[in-house]
């Protein structure tokens, strides 16, 4: 007899990290799978996931990668369950001193653009069906102003805002959307944002399963948001509602300043 399936689920940033783990587990409870990224891993990652999981390499910091998605799920015919909205970059250095223009726009185009694009061509499927679920990936970096990755931090607050609006403006519609606020992640996110001379890069980190897990319970029991991991993440979360944004930015700085500017920590 043949398996009785869950859904559909699509999930984005799903080559490695965060994206990896939430596809995995959501494999694990029968989920078939639409997984996402702009790497050739993407294809390595759909085979490990199994024969439910289907690949598509697009660049969603591009309308036309994220349309490309779109075209892809349309392709196959079948209502989407789960949206997982997960693709994500940082950039690590002094913003106006340091940092290329052309990557900070990146981190706007991938972080932000794509994750509004991507959710007005999915969601009115949902809510016409009145059934769904969406996990959009924030970090506990929305919380607080972001030195040394001003704009990855900017993001990640724009993603947990449009997570919590969209979700009041949901709710009578059968369509659930929840913010994952992972703190640091064991996964590739440090090192492709050149962040690996930070103490944050150096200092202990979750495990992207642990955090997947941790996102999917919440998904699935109707949670506006969860901060997942470790005790002094939702420690710093805590702490943030009664300090300054300059005591905040102060406090994020002393972790994700690069090593050759330590007079400005």
């Amino acid at each position: 007899m043949e398996k009785q399936r869950t859904g559909l689920a699509v999930v984005t940033g799903a080559s490695t990290g965060i994206g990896y783990a939430l596809a995995q587990n959501l494999a694990e409870r029968g989920y078939d799978l639409i997984v996402a990224a702009d790497e050739e891993q993407i294809e390595e990652a759909a085979r490990q996931l199994g024969e439910g999981a289907r690949p598509v390499r697009t660049d969603l910091a591009t309308p036309e990668g994220v349309e490309r998605l779109r075209d892809e799920v349309l392709a196959l015919g079948r209502p989407v369950d789960v949206l997982a909205i997960n693709a994500g970059v940082g950039v690590s250095g002094d913003f106006v001193r340091d940092n290329d223009l052309a990557e900070e726009l990146r981190v706007v185009d991938l972080n932000v653009r794509s994750a509004v694009h991507l959710s007005k061509l999915l969601l009115p499927a949902m809510v016409a069906r009145g059934r769904g679920r969406v996990l959009f990936t924030s970090s506990i970096a929305a919380t607080a102003p972001g030195p040394y990755f001003a704009t990855y931090a900017a993001s990640k607050a724009f993603l947990f805002s449009f997570a919590e609006a969209i979700r009041y403006e949901l709710r009578d519609s059968g369509v659930t959307v929840t913010a994952l606020l992972p703190g640091p992640t064991d996964t590739d996110f440090f090192a492709r944002a050149e962040m690996m001379d930070t103490p944050v890069a150096q200092a202990a980190k979750d495990d992207p399963t642990d955090v997947a897990r941790e996102g999917i319970e919440a998904m699935l029991a109707d949670k506006d948001s969860v901060v997942t991991g470790k005790w002094r993440n939702k420690a710093q979360v805590a702490v943030g509602h009664l300090a300054s944004e300059q005591v905040k930015a102060r406090v994020h700085a002393a972790q994700t300043t690069p090593e050759d500017r330590p007079g400005t920590r």
